[in-house]
């Protein structure tokens, strides 16, 4: 029996460090179970106030009926009295008695329950006031938290990097001297390509086709009778040919 014991309370020993260790890392479920629980507590203490407020709908519902009631009788007393019918006129005043009485006894019940009903509301809406601020203080707190964990891990993280000559240096060298290699052939191969063109020839490819254009032109100024003026051999800039406006 003993040995059962002691595996009983290892077991729950065991237990108790699982639990707290899921707890320690979901303090977001714990708070949504705390709601869950004030909620249920609430709805209760709601049933509660329900039928105590119940109570006191039925003593006011009481008292009124027994108020007229007594009005009633008093008009009843009065007029047997001055009917000369004295045994039912005592009759009626001893009833009036007796309802009377009741009458103080359910206007103080109402009163009690009333009282008790007011404290018990202001108790639920201080309560749940205070719950609130609770849950709103375990939000701001978790949220700093949550910060300084981040902080720390990018702390952490920046600490374990470690800028190796043979690492990362290395590797970034590689890469410059490979872009250093590409731009020297890239320039090499345009400067080939430039060298190779023969810049007179364009010229005079230039000159051939510009002489082919101000033909061209000169064709169609005279097929229209318009006389052609002299061109320049080097112009400055073009310039719109054509009749001027008058």
């Amino acid at each position: 029996m003993a040995l059962f014991a002691r595996i009983g309370r290892l077991f729950t020993g065991f237990l108790s460090l699982f639990i707290s260790g899921i707890e320690e890392q979901n303090p977001e479920a714990l708070m949504e179970a705390a709601r869950q629980e004030f909620r249920q507590k609430m709805t209760n203490y709601n049933l509660a106030l329900a039928r105590m407020a119940g109570v006191a709908e039925r003593l006011k519902s009481q008292v009124k009926m027994k108020a007229t009631r007594a009005q009633d009788l008093e008009r009843r007393i009065l007029a047997n009295h001055r009917a000369g019918n004295m045994e039912l006129a005592g009759s009626l005043a001893r009833e009036l008695q007796e309802l009377k009485a009741d009458l103080t006894t359910d206007t103080g019940e109402l009163t009690e329950t009333e009282e008790a009903y007011q404290a018990n509301l202001r108790q639920a809406k201080v309560a749940q006031k205070d719950f609130e601020e609770k849950i709103r203080r375990l939000e701001t707190q978790l949220s700093q938290v949550k910060i300084k964990e981040a902080q720390a891990e990018a702390a952490a993280a920046l600490s374990n990097v470690a800028f190796k000559v043979g690492d990362l240096g290395d590797t970034m060298k590689t890469v410059e001297d490979i872009l250093e290699k590409r731009y020297e052939v890239s320039a090499g191969k345009a400067r080939v390509a430039r060298d190779m063109v023969d810049m007179e020839k364009v010229q005079e490819k230039e000159n051939e086709t510009l002489a082919l254009e101000q033909n061209a032109l000169a064709e169609f100024l005279a097929s229209q009778g318009i006389q052609s003026a002299p061109v320049a051999d080097a112009p400055a800039s073009a310039k719109e040919i054509g009749p001027k406006e008058q």
